[in-house]
């Protein structure tokens, strides 16, 4: 009897899926481009033939320790060496690669370690708290290692690989279907989901990132992490991995850019993953014109819609190397791509001002409403997706998979349109969406008015409870340095700009905006700091 995944299609019954086990990356590049610089950080440089050493030894020693197939292996750490090694080595053995932000609460990682069922624990000495309340997880991991000094653990990483050095370890048999990585979520809107990544879907990815993001990438390239290994930072270092290019991790975990800015002169470094508002951070830097950065071919950025004014700003002093995709972890980066040649450094008619790009290689966008239907050109709706980027689904987790797919596509929660050529404009997440007075107001489209003041550097809009209106806006910004303007110059200035509901009731001006761990601006956040500092009491004091 052929069972239902073995059905027959045209008269033949499918055989297994394997596809390649992830691991096979470090070992190509072993046996292709042994000598080749594969990993730098600070005074360490790994090249290939010794990374793939120690992936291989790492791999002994968690297989001897109990990790197998299947086994999900949390790893809590700074951006260094061990971190990358143990991405290699959890799939090499056919394990589940389960890394965190290692800017999260002891708390926080503890709910992680028992969400996925973690087997094992790899925890940076820097975070005894977390490796504390990992252990006191029920049920807890069978093991903690530590990665670097410290004063905990059963044992540390390193040491295990010296260990097992010499010991050689095959990438084990995998299918398409198999987990390699649980990718959690930022958890914006509630308890972090661990989206289920798996060995043939990444395989897609590693090819449409090469197609799409960074064409004619090879082992000469190399690329500046500035982002943790734990989510979009380490995809992308897998991509250059599967080119045998070299990646360099910044020294410490501190953002400092004037290193960034004196790596990639030495290093000549060709591509950047990051986020908007680091790219607006390396732009607006003084080191920008204190380095040559002209080795600099695709600077990516992804994560969160960047405002135009910064856009302008970034092909004005970096040139036409920026590029922009939308996805979320979930798609794994692959739902659309505004390449270089599309980055308009001046508006105009051929600037396609807003739009995130177009479909992804392989992939297919659809705006939808609210029952399925795929709307209109320039109609708005829900951003869905389907294709070989999306993943498996939520870890354990029925019920937040019902609510993310309809009819096979994958639901973003990202509102958005498409214009007659198939480009996207996303207009914001529909949880940054509120109502006032019966009418929806979207806050992108008023931040990218504000950011238009030459005074003004960031800003956040968040609607918050009003007994009148039911919701009104706040638009809460920050000022250039050495630039200053009011309330009442902002109003003014925007007043012409959007229609009068739309007007945010408040324009506070604050230092800086809250920024979650992978440089983001969560509207949650901003709200949460609008209530510590007292605006909203204050404002419910005041309301008539």
């Amino acid at each position: 009897m052929v069972s239902a995944e073995r059905a027959p299609v045209g008269g033949v019954v499918p055989m297994s899926r394997r596809v390649m086990n992830l691991g096979h990356v470090a070992s190509q590049n072993a046996r292709r481009l042994p000598g080749h610089p594969a990993f730098i950080w600070g005074e360490t440089t790994l090249d290939w033939a010794e990374l793939d050493a120690r992936v291989s030894a790492l791999a002994a020693g968690l297989r001897a320790r109990g990790i197998g197939k299947g086994d999900r292996l949390l790893v809590h750490s700074k951006n260094c060496d061990a971190m990358f090694v143990s991405m290699f080595a959890t799939f090499r053995l056919g394990a589940v690669w389960v890394p965190t932000n290692f800017r999260l609460l002891p708390d926080e990682v503890a709910y992680l370690a028992t969400a996925s069922g973690a087997k094992g624990f790899l925890c940076h000495g820097d975070f005894p708290e977390h490796a504390a309340a990992v252990q006191a997880a029920a049920p807890a991991p069978d093991f903690i290692w530590r990665i670097g000094e410290g004063g905990f653990g059963e044992d540390e990483v390193g040491a295990v690989i010296a260990r097992h050095g010499g010991e050689t370890v095959e990438n084990v048999a995998v299918e398409h279907d198999d987990p390699c990585w649980f990718f959690f979520t930022s958890g914006t809107t509630g308890r972090s989901k661990a989206a289920v990544l798996t060995h043939g879907q990444m395989g897609f990815v590693i090819t449409n990132h090469l197609c799409d993001l960074l064409p004619g990438s090879t082992e000469k390239d190399a690329s500046l992490v500035v982002a943790p290994l734990s989510h979009g930072a380490g995809v992308h270092q897998l991509v250059m991995s599967a080119r045998g290019a070299t990646s360099i991790l910044l020294p410490t975990e501190r953002f400092d850019i004037d290193e960034a800015y004196r790596l990639i002169e030495k290093h000549r470094i060709t591509n950047i993953f990051t986020v908007p508002t680091i790219l607006k951070m390396l732009v607006e830097h003084p080191a920008a014109d204190a380095h040559d950065h002209s080795s600099l071919r695709h600077i990516i950025y992804a994560g969160a819609p960047m405002y135009r004014e910064d856009q302008k700003a970034a092909l004005k002093k970096l040139g036409k190397v920026i590029v922009q995709y939308f996805g979320l972890g979930e798609v794994t980066g692959n739902i659309t791509v505004l390449p270089p040649a599309l980055h308009e450094p001046e508006d105009g008619p051929h600037a396609r001002i807003g739009t995130c790009g177009f479909e992804r290689t392989g992939m297919q966008v659809q705006i939808q409403d609210e029952n399925g239907q795929e709307v209109e050109a320039n109609v708005q709706g829900e951003i869905c997706v389907i294709g070989p980027a999306v993943f498996a689904g939520y870890y354990d987790n029925p019920e937040a998979n019902a609510k993310s797919f309809r009819n096979g596509w994958f639901r973003t929660g990202d509102l958005g349109h498409m214009d007659e050529q198939g480009f996207v404009y996303i207009t914001g997440r529909a949880s940054d969406m509120y109502i006032s007075g019966g009418s929806n107001i979207y806050p992108r489209e008023i931040e990218e008015k504000i950011l238009t003041h030459p005074a003004i550097a960031e800003v956040a809009v968040v609607g918050v409870p009003d007994p009148v209106w039911g919701e009104i806006g706040i638009a809460v910004c920050v000022h250039r340095p050495g630039q200053g303007a009011s309330e009442a110059e902002i109003a003014e200035f925007l007043a012409p700009k959007i229609a009068r509901y739309k007007m945010p009731k408040r324009i506070l001006f604050w230092e800086a905006l809250p920024k979650s761990g992978y440089g983001k601006v969560p509207k949650r956040m901003v709200k949460d700091e609008l209530e510590a500092r007292g605006e909203l009491a204050r404002m419910a004091g005041t309301a008539s």
